[in-house]
């Protein structure tokens, strides 16, 4: 018979863990329940293990699970645009409009001077409509909930195939693939052209009754190089008008402005351009380079954009009031600043910043702390856009480089992830290295408390 003598109880053992965790107690009593059943199991299939060996599992797996709650990180990984950090971080603008609407109530379908029923995220559409230079515009939660819905808008009366180039059937994050999708919504998939080349007259012999449209998908997380061509897109514009089949483009970065501009790195194709040469509807993420909240964008004709959001499909996946809030605030961020500095969204101003400027930043953190046995140099680095965004972008910046010396590198990054805050780097050459080009100016003195606490401990 197993010896369960060896499980604490459930009261002690919370009243135990409790003091050192943020969780409620309701969370950490059911977590520990949870627990204790896995160790009886444990016991009974002939595991030996002690009280003190079973409390010690239980807190680190308490602790480990209070960290996986939403918190503030310090990106320190030269990463601009981390899937797995939140993707971009919103402006202040955003962030104090997110504060009044969240908190009270808001005119969200209320049309304030005559008193009665308004139309939802009527200002927004506008503004996005001017910011893209379209004649209607849109937003959904995400940018695949945004081509989903195109799609099965477009497909109708037995139309329902799309024609895409074999070179733009690619997959975005987490597995999801361009057939995928377009299985989703009910599309029938029609490949044309090889990967590396497809040209104007395979789109021409692919069309028939049964076209829907065709689909153009930007290479945003990879590239093609070598012995490749493709339509230009104008052209391409011609051939879908003479045939009276919309012509669509999933360009997801979402960069509204040219980010050679900004940094020297290449030219990231915008909404702007591809309706100005001949795309009808373009769809894109909010929360890329756009520097916003996590939105799909549908700008372009003002009926195939009236027609999506008469689709039922539509409510499924429409924005809430904090979305359309900060949305609203980045958008107004760009519009003010047209013709002058780029607006102050994180993303951008990450992407600007000079590298003399960091340059600095690392060397006054390294002057303040003192008192250790590491070894901190400041060291050029590359950064990237991330978030399957630009992927041959680098970025000239400056990071801290730390050497330990009487720890592991493992140790230490662990020591920074679950410190307060929790700061993620990235090692290099048995180095551990923290790119500030994505660590805010305001998180220095953070970040040099964070490492002081991690070096000493």
């Amino acid at each position: 018979m197993p010896d369960f003598s060896q499980l604490p109880s459930v009261e002690k053992l919370t009243a135990a863990l409790e003091a050192g965790c943020p969780l409620p107690r309701p969370l950490i009593t059911g977590f520990i329940q949870h627990e204790l059943a896995a160790w009886r199991e444990r016991l009974t299939d002939g595991r030996e293990a002690g009280r003190e060996e079973i409390t010690a599992s239980i807190r680190a797996g308490l602790l480990g699970f209070a960290a996986s709650r939403l918190q503030p990180v310090v990106n320190a990984t030269g990463v601009l645009i981390h899937t797995n950090l939140g993707r971009s971080p919103m402006g202040a603008r955003g962030a104090e409009a997110l504060q009044a609407i969240a908190t009270g109530y808001s005119n969200l379908e209320f049309d304030l001077p005559g008193g009665q029923r308004g139309k939802r995220a009527a200002y927004l559409e506008t503004a996005l409509a001017v910011l893209l230079e379209s004649e209607a515009a849109t937003a959904v939660n995400n940018c695949a909930a945004a081509l989903v819905l195109t799609l099965r808008h477009l497909i109708a009366g037995g139309k329902t195939e799309v024609i895409v180039s074999r070179g733009e059937l690619v997959e975005i994050g987490g597995g999801f693939r361009i057939p995928d999708v377009l299985e989703t919504s009910g599309a029938t998939l029609r490949e044309v052209g090889a990967t590396n080349k497809t040209h104007l007259k395979d789109y021409a012999e692919a069309i028939s009754d049964r076209t829907a449209l065709i689909l153009k998908v930007h290479r945003s997380n990879f590239t093609l190089s070598g012995f490749t061509s493709e339509p230009p897109v104008p052209e391409l514009a011609t051939l879908a008008r003479e045939h009276q089949l919309p012509l669509v483009e999933d360009l997801g970065s979402g960069a509204v402005m040219a980010t050679d501009d900004l940094a020297p790195i290449d030219h990231e194709p915008t909404p702007q351009e591809a309706l100005r040469n001949g795309i009808d509807l373009v769809v894109f993420s909010g929360d890329k380079l756009l520097g916003g909240p996590q939105a799909g964008i549908i700008a372009g004709k003002r009926d195939l954009v009236a027609g999506i959001k008469a689709e039922p499909f539509y409510r499924a996946v429409r924005c809430d009031k904090l979305i359309l809030t900060t949305l609203q605030e980045c958008i107004d961020d760009y519009l003010q600043a047209r013709g002058g500095d780029p607006p102050e969204l994180p993303v951008l101003t990450f992407m600007a910043t000079p590298v003399d400027d960091l340059r600095a930043r690392a060397a006054a953190i390294i002057e303040n702390l003192p008192g250790h046995s590491a070894a901190l140099t400041v060291v050029e680095a590359t950064s990237r856009t991330g978030g399957g965004t630009m992927p041959h972008a680098e970025i000239p910046s400056i990071a801290i480089a730390i050497d330990p010396r009487d720890r592991s590198l493992d140790d230490l990054a662990a020591a920074l992830r679950t410190g307060s805050p929790a700061v993620v780097g990235y090692t290099q050459d048995d180095r551990l290295l923290l790119d500030l080009r994505t660590v805010f100016p305001h998180q220095d003195e953070a970040l040099t408390s964070a490492l002081q606490a991690a070096l000493g401990a």
